[in-house]
């Protein structure tokens, strides 16, 4: 038997595959419904019977569909699939579509009515604006905050510290590191076990839906970062599911990850219908505001790397995925981890493009931090570091991250890698986020930036919040929130960035001094940034500026209550008119420049 509301699935082209399969409370009990086309026999076993035996499924397609209908139970009980090979041979494994599961190391299904959790966000959604200020706080749950008496952190813990303090900082999205269940907690959720079940370690998926709600009546956004690329080999889990292989290729070459993990098989339909079915369902259920999709280039290239070839298949799923979420949720976000030269990755998929809103410019990320890391005695021969993004930032739609990924791994803190004593790492380290936030394009940092932490993140330890007893922390914490608050006020800075009328250089090519000078503009306002590389100060320094008026400074990186020098610009300065152009501008304005200070002066239009 064929049944039709399954062809869908089976061709690929499914986005509610969670409505299809799974378990489903009912008015007298629980329905259970599996995709396991290679079963010999499938059963279900349960904790309601103390895992005793299997109540035997009906195959109802002959595609691979079995059923089962359990009388007179509520959906509180843990259950798995008993999938045959034969008559004898048998494997139990989790339900790949179920919402919730058992806490690690336990690993089987639970029962989840998903449905009776009401959202009171309507007004939020209905006013989402993506196209100005994006600053984003990337977060480990288990590593931000939690009683020392806790083994993991909760959504309720995030609803009482997190929120609030994203609102003093002046973030305006969460990222949420992934919270697909996952086996290892030192995978930080990377390895997969499952595409819909949201894992049991921090709460239920109602309190994360509460944690959500929350945060959209705050006006925070929540972004989860998604990995559908691949997928862990645990036996219980998803590999080798119904005896064969159904959700990783069956070719032992293209099988293999570099994650020690399973590839998902893209070239599968139904693997197709499944993937894309969690992206709707989370966009859905749980009203994500965007997806951060974790190595883009392997989707565009076989196992990530260009010489092996394009992987048309990725490369598929991705502009079918990303199309379908556009066109029924228009105001989500939608971003690639890509560190690929591939072409478009931010333009429409009509257009030829991938579809994805925005791209990590990795590229500018690691410039940047090899810059700053260096002697400053060296850097006038690596002036290009700081230069060339601008030369390739209009090719895509940029988010500047400063993620996870730089703080781990000895690879050390934002802190650490900068050059010199502790003095001058806080001195540049506050130029380095002064050059961020001024430089076109959305921003990202992990926590733990914000206030300088020199420890490399560990997901068994809070971040180092002691650490803001010490002045030198605290007063990096406010200097963050004042730019944090400066990115998101001014239009200059958070808007039409991806204009090329919204930035030029003043000051590109000083490498004997190593001083940068460049503006932002928008219909109201001029702001200039000016930043010394050097130890070296000066007194009525002389730059040139677009238009005559008086330049406020707004953010000194060396003001007193930042722990700065306190050589600051307090009075505006009243730009002159320059005979000759200076730094090919009309005016000019002097004034005082600290050593390693980043500075910014604003002007009225």
């Amino acid at each position: 038997m064929i049944l039709n509301k399954y062809n869908d699935f089976y061709n690929g082209n499914c986005y509610n595959a969670y409505e299809l399969f799974g378990s489903f409370k009912k008015e007298k009990g629980v329905e259970f419904i599996l995709n396991a086309p290679n079963a010999y026999k499938v059963e279900v076993i349960t904790s309601f019977n103390n895992w005793a035996s299997g109540f035997m499924m009906n195959k109802i397609d002959d595609r691979g569909v079995w059923y089962f209908f359990l009388d007179n139970i509520n959906p509180i009980y843990s259950y798995k699939y008993r999938i045959f090979k034969d008559e004898y041979n048998y494997h139990d494994k989790i339900d790949p579509f179920a919402y919730y599961s058992e806490l690690r190391p336990s690993n089987a299904s639970v029962m989840y009515d998903i449905d009776l959790y009401k959202f009171s966000d309507d007004e939020f959604l209905k006013n989402v604006n993506n196209s100005e200020a994006i600053n984003i706080y990337e977060i480990h749950i288990n590593g931000f905050m939690r009683p020392e008496w806790k083994k993991f952190a909760s959504y309720q813990d995030l609803k009482e510290h997190l929120i609030p303090y994203i609102k003093k900082m002046g973030f305006t999205h969460i990222e949420l590191m992934p919270l697909f269940e996952h086996p290892f907690d030192g995978s930080w959720g990377y390895q997969v076990s499952s595409a819909f079940a949201v894992t049991s370690r921090y709460g239920t998926p109602y309190e994360l839906m509460d944690f959500i709600n929350e945060c959209h009546l705050n006006d925070i956004k929540v972004i989860l970062d998604v990995v559908y690329l691949h997928f862990v080999k645990d036996t219980f889990s998803l590999t080798n599911y119904d005896h064969k292989a159904l959700f990783e290729y069956d070719d032992n070459y293209k099988m293999f990850s570099e994650w020690d993990t399973y590839y998902f098989n893209l070239k599968n339909p139904t693997v197709m219908s499944y993937l894309m079915s969690s992206a709707f369902f989370f966009a859905k259920k749980y009203h994500i505001d965007g997806f951060r999709f974790d190595a883009v280039s392997h989707f565009i290239f076989n196992k990530g790397n260009k010489n092996l070839g394009q992987n048309d298949e990725g490369i598929n799923f991705i502009k079918r995925l990303n199309y379908a979420l556009k066109t029924n949720f228009p105001n989500l976000l939608l971003i690639a981890e890509d560190s690929s030269d591939f072409p478009k990755v931010t333009e429409k998929v009509e257009y030829g493009g991938l579809g994805f809103d925005y791209k990590w410019d990795l590229g500018w990320m690691n410039d940047t931090l090899k810059y700053y890391s260096m002697d400053h005695e060296y850097r006038k021969y690596h002036h290009n570091l700081m230069t060339f993004s601008m030369a390739y930032f209009y090719n895509e739609k940029f988010i500047l991250p400063f993620s996870h990924d730089e703080v781990v791994h000895s690879k050390n803190t934002i802190i650490n890698k900068m050059f010199g004593n502790y003095e001058e790492k806080f001195a540049l380290c506050k130029n380095l986020f002064t050059y961020m936030f001024t430089h076109p394009g959305k921003k990202l940092n992990f926590m733990g930036n914000e206030f300088a932490q020199f420890r490399e993140f560990d997901e068994q330890k809070e971040l180092d919040w002691f650490m803001l007893k010490y002045p030198k922390h605290d007063t990096f914490l406010r200097f963050f929130q004042d730019l944090s608050l400066t990115y998101k006020y001014f239009k200059s800075l958070n808007s039409n960035e991806y204009s090329y009328h919204n930035f030029k250089w003043i000051m590109v090519d000083n490498n004997s001094q190593s001083v940068f000078a460049y503006y932002r503009e928008s219909d109201e306002d001029i702001i200039v940034t000016v930043l010394n590389m050097m130890p070296i100060s000066y007194q009525k320094y002389k730059i040139g500026v677009p238009i005559m008026g008086e330049y406020v400074e707004i953010i000194n990186s060396e003001k007193d209550i930042y722990g700065g020098c306190n050589m600051c610009n307090f009075n505006p300065i009243f730009a002159k008119k320059e005979e000759n152009k200076l730094h090919n501008m009309d005016y000019s304005i002097e004034i005082d420049l600290a050593n390693f200070s980043g500075i910014m002066f604003r002007v009225n239009k």
